[in-house]
């Protein structure tokens, strides 16, 4: 395919990277100049058969393309839709923000109001790190990874999904069926409000300098993605605002427990049932896959796929039918 990749961070640097590598004519554009000359330069490194060309203008990037992958943090998305409607752009666009809903709105607002004949299909690759820009992109961050594709009924033509989908499965990745309200409230949950939660806890430790010195594995993992940057943190969290405030409430709540129980008189014993879920929830993490199974390419089988978990690993060339993997259920101890 003839490949469009807007922004160039770790994701869409990443995604351009996969892509080139994969034998795909990509084009490359980041509205700042240095990365553009970073990614430049890195392209007349990499293995012939595996370049990339980064072009000046969006419109030089989406000349040629079948795909364009918007890769831009949320706040820039309205002005990418703005200059594809400009262009006259038809072909299928896709993204990597890690918010869908909005996403969506945008889409029907900045883009289908000016030009219907364009397709859209939201994504979100489940493999973001803690360091950003074109210097950390690494082509094989999405393998094994769990990338979302939403699928709204009566809205994603399911042609264009399931062409996304061979591409996506093509670079290693999982793809993973789910509407765009589906997946902000699960994101919410383990990504967005983990975010903040490891904000808290390094600006907690920050102001014991001891505590600075003591702080081992459980400080370094807890805290990890708050190295982030505080742009995007707030961008995906702020964006994503109606589903992380039930579930930051909800980790707030289970935490008053905690508290609560600090207070018992035997608070040791007091902590275990409140300790023991979390342990257990923990331990079963990640899900066993099950059997690979054969699916028909419906959306209803799709998005039930989806909402037990599940993942596809493939997607037959006449595009009926999907490879696909449910997680295996434990029996309950006892």
């Amino acid at each position: 395919m003839n490949v469009a990749v807007i922004g160039l961070g770790l994701i869409g640097g990443s995604a351009l990277r996969a892509l080139a590598l994969a034998g795909h004519a990509v084009y490359g554009y980041d509205a700042d100049p240095a990365t553009r000359a970073t990614a430049r330069t890195a392209a007349a490194q990499a293995p012939a058969g595996a370049r990339w060309q980064v072009v000046p203008t969006v419109r030089d990037a989406v000349a040629r393309a079948e795909l364009v992958v918007i890769a831009v943090p949320l706040p820039a998305v309205p002005t990418v839709l703005d200059e594809l409607a400009n262009v006259g752009y038809t072909g299928l666009v896709t993204d990597v923000t890690s918010v869908k809903t909005p996403v969506q709105l945008l889409v029907e607002q900045r883009l289908h109001r000016h030009n219907r004949l364009a397709s859209f299909v939201g994504g979100h690759p489940m493999a973001g790190r803690e360091t950003s820009g074109f210097t950390a992109a690494d082509p094989a961050l999405f393998t094994g990874c769990a990338w979302v594709l939403c699928l709204e009924p009566r809205v994603t033509a399911l042609t264009d999904w399931l062409d996304l989908a061979a591409l996506v499965t093509s670079l290693g990745a999982r793809v993973v069926p789910a509407t765009p309200t589906e997946h902000d409230r699960a994101v919410a949950t383990v990504s967005h409000v983990p975010h903040l939660l490891a904000a808290a806890l390094a600006v907690t430790a920050a102001a014991d300098p001891l505590a600075g010195t003591l702080a081992a594995g459980s400080f370094r993992d807890g805290t990890r993605v708050a190295a982030s940057q505080p742009e995007l943190v707030a961008a995906m969290c702020g964006g994503n605002a109606a589903a992380v405030r039930p579930a930051l409430d909800a980790v707030l709540e289970s935490l008053q427990r905690a508290r609560a129980a600090l207070d018992a008189g035997e608070p040791i014993a007091a902590l275990r049932p409140w300790l023991a879920p979390g342990c257990a929830a923990r331990t079963a993490w990640p899900p066993v896959p099950g059997n690979p199974l054969e699916l028909p390419a419906r959306a209803d089988a799709l998005l039930r796929l989806g909402r037990a978990g599940g993942w596809i690993t493939a997607v037959a060339d006449d595009r009926r039918t999907v490879t696909a993997v449910r997680p295996v259920v434990s029996e309950p101890a006892g």
